[in-house]
């Protein structure tokens, strides 16, 4: 649920627009976006340490609130001046925010990390395959079907189908949150629709989160610990790769993005205990191949790849 990657978010056209030539030296913009890309997945594994306290929706919602306060103070968004279709494409923006990371934290609360990132990556390979409308994207698709198949012992009797379904879910909330990204960053400056859309969509999850945990939410400790999954999944990541994208290639970008579920099933390991066997790690071998295939189709075609950053 990097969601989220997802930026701040960076939308698909904020990535093109960052593909400029600066190639030279792109060592630094590359450890920026690996940095993200870890804190975002071990801030995920934090969350599931957090979940027996305060529940998969208590974590969500105060993720998401956390986030939304700071990144209200720091954009400090401009409220006047703004149509309809801008608050509508907000709202909606927020809306898919708030669901994809609800979705997200119910899946890891049911399957290892590294599977559900797996599958939640399939929502924006979809989406890049469907933009392609190439003949060889049936070979990414056909390898990213091979790596499910594979991910879920030959029809995911090894997972909990339900954790499969939020993830898959998480998957489409992912693809319609890059769409509804771009939206926004066209019709707000900076990162004003952002914050604006991250504080819909924790008002969004905040009735749920009360639902599920009450007054486990006010206790000081998982305050704490929800504030720094907010910093490590969302404000340091966001931060690290909107820096990184002013030099970064957007190709290269998109491949690192691309590298989600492998930095998912280290963060499991290490921080869970969740190991993978030989034939999960090439499941997610062939996931991420399809995905860095479908990224290098679209470059080829001239496009930014789809996958971004804000993974939940």
């Amino acid at each position: 649920m990097t969601t989220p990657s997802t930026t701040t978010p960076t939308s698909p056209s904020a990535v093109q627009a960052a593909a400029a030539p600066h190639r030279r030296g792109s060592l630094g913009p590359v450890g920026l976006v690996l940095a993200g890309g870890v804190s975002v997945q071990f801030g995920a594994a934090l969350a599931v340490n957090l979940m027996p306290r305060a529940g998969a929706l208590g974590v969500v919602t105060l993720r998401l609130l956390a986030a939304a306060v700071v990144l209200l103070l720091i954009c400090r968004p401009r409220l006047r001046g703004h149509s309809r279709t801008d608050w509508g494409t907000v709202l909606a923006f927020g809306v898919t925010l708030g669901a994809m990371n609800g979705l997200f934290y119910q899946a890891v609360a049911r399957i290892p990390l590294g599977a559900a990132v797996t599958l939640e990556v399939l929502g924006p390979l979809a989406l890049s395959v469907l933009a392609s409308r190439r003949a060889v994207n049936a070979v990414w698709a056909g390898l990213a079907l091979a790596g499910v198949f594979l991910l879920g012992g030959g029809g995911f009797g090894d997972l909990d189908l339900v954790g499969v379904a939020f993830a898959l879910a998480a998957g489409a909330m992912w693809a319609a949150y890059i769409v509804f990204s771009a939206r926004t960053g066209r019709r707000f400056p900076q990162a004003d629709g952002l914050a604006l859309a991250m504080a819909v969509g924790a008002l969004l999850m905040l009735p749920l989160g009360i639902a599920e945990s009450g007054a486990k939410l006010l206790d000081p400790v998982t305050i704490a610990l929800g504030s720094a999954v907010a910093i490590m999944s969302s404000v340091l990541p966001y931060t690290l790769e909107l820096l990184a994208l002013r030099r970064l290639p957007a190709s290269t970008f998109a491949i690192m993005m691309s590298l989600e579920p492998a930095m998912a099933a280290t963060a499991g390991f290490l921080i869970l205990g969740q190991s993978l066997s030989l034939i999960q790690a090439a499941a997610i071998a062939l996931v991420i191949g399809a995905s860095v295939g479908a990224v290098r189709t679209q470059v080829g075609r001239g496009k930014a790849a789809l996958p971004e950053a804000a993974t939940p």
